[in-house]
This record gives structure tokens, C-alpha cells and sequence, in this order.
């Protein structure tokens, strides 16, 4: 790609993104952290295989806007844990546009925590750790106020692997597509259902919800 095809590449990404940040209510100032952010997974998915999607225009809706659109749901939220984030979503852009938000990205594969790392380190997100661990070693019971989860798994092996790391009053913000009418019924006996946000994704047709799981 030449300089002013490149040129042209970036402007249109910037309106996608900015114009996805108007629609959730985020500030747009955000747009060239996340771009950031974008840029270096790009890279490094050449060689790592960090994601499926490939390219970087589907890369703006399917992973920053579609991480972002619960942001509204963790402005309370002073610690977060974001259970096999994988190359950080949604919990690097959450930590972009949130910063009073602490947020733990664990994941057990190396390759990817190494990505994180370097991304944490790159865009000097002083507000992120990188644990590589398995969700279910990392040892810090009851420190979290949420945990958060992307794609993952089911909400009770949710729960089964980290439940653990939620404080008393703490709740599990579980992104889903459709409703997970199965799951909510198969919930492990001491956890409900405290509400769930349909998201409207900018840039995406397909259902999301945000499920929200506490203590009962």
C-alpha cells in the first residue's frame, strides 16, 4: 500500500470510529488511543494469530465498537477483571476511555499475553495489568468489583472458573449475543439475574445483550 493510499486507509477508519463513538455517547478524543490500539493488533496478528478478523475497517465494529458499547455499564466500576481477554477486549478499550477503571486482563496463552503487555506498554495504560494466569489460579479472592467476559464461555462456567474474584456485592457483566435463556436457567444455586441491557452496536445488525449476574 503507497503513502497516499495508506493516507486515505486511516481518514476513513478515523470517521468509522468517530462516528461509532458519537452513537455509545464517547468522547472522541478517545479515537487515536484506540486506533493505536488497532494498529499494533494488526501487526502483530500478521505473525501471531491473535484473531480471525483480518481486517482492520470490520476490526473497527466487531472489536472496539462492540467492546465499547457496555462501557456505560462499568462507570461505576472501580476494578475489573476481564476473564480470557485474549488480545484485550474488551478490556483495553474499556481502559482507554475509562480511565479511573482497573482493569486486570487475564489470559493463560502466552503469545497473547505478551501482545498485551506490549500493548499496556505502548499506550502507557497505567490503569491495566497483564495476568497470565488461568482464570481459575488467578489467586485474588474477592478483589473485584466486576468481572467481565467476551465471548468466553457459558455464564455458570463463568462463575465456576471466576466467581471467586468478585467481592461481596460484586457482579459478572457477561457479553452475550441473543439472550442466554439456557444459561440463566442453569445458574449455580447463590447467583441471579440482575438485569439485562440489549447494545446497540454501531456498525453491526446482530444481536447483543449485556447480562448482568450477581450474588442472591
Amino acid at each position: 500500500m503507497n503513502d497516499a493510499a495508506r493516507a486515505t486507509q486511516e481518514q476513513g477508519l478515523q470517521q468509522r470510529l468517530r462516528t461509532g463513538l458519537d452513537a455509545l455517547g464517547i468522547d472522541a478524543a478517545h479515537a487515536e488511543a484506540l486506533l493505536a490500539y488497532l494498529a499494533l493488533l494488526e501487526r502483530w496478528n500478521r505473525t501471531y494469530n491473535l484473531t480471525a478478523i483480518r481486517d482492520i475497517g470490520e476490526m473497527v465494529d466487531k472489536h472496539l465498537l462492540d467492546s465499547l458499547a457496555m462501557h456505560a455499564h462499568v462507570a461505576d466500576v472501580a476494578r475489573l477483571a476481564d476473564l480470557g481477554t485474549g488480545p484485550g477486549l474488551p478490556g483495553i478499550p474499556l481502559a482507554i476511555v475509562h480511565p479511573h477503571l482497573q482493569v486486570a486482563l487475564v489470559e493463560s496463552n502466552g503469545k497473547k499475553a505478551r501482545f498485551l503487555r506490549e500493548a499496556v506498554r505502548r499506550l502507557g495504560l497505567g490503569n491495566a495489568e497483564v495476568v497470565e494466569s488461568r482464570i481459575e489460579a488467578f489467586d485474588a479472592p474477592g478483589r473485584f468489583d466486576a468481572i467481565t467476559a467476551r465471548a468466553l464461555a457459558t455464564l455458570p462456567l463463568i462463575l465456576e472458573l471466576g466467581g471467586h474474584l468478585l467481592d461481596a456485592q460484586g457482579r459478572l457483566l457477561a457479553m452475550k449475543g441473543v439472550a442466554p435463556d439456557d444459561e440463566i436457567a442453569a445458574l449455580p444455586a447463590g447467583w441471579r439475574v440482575q438485569a439485562i441491557h440489549a447494545l446497540q452496536v454501531p456498525g453491526l445488525e446482530a444481536e447483543r445483550h449485556l447480562v448482568v449476574v450477581g450474588r442472591g
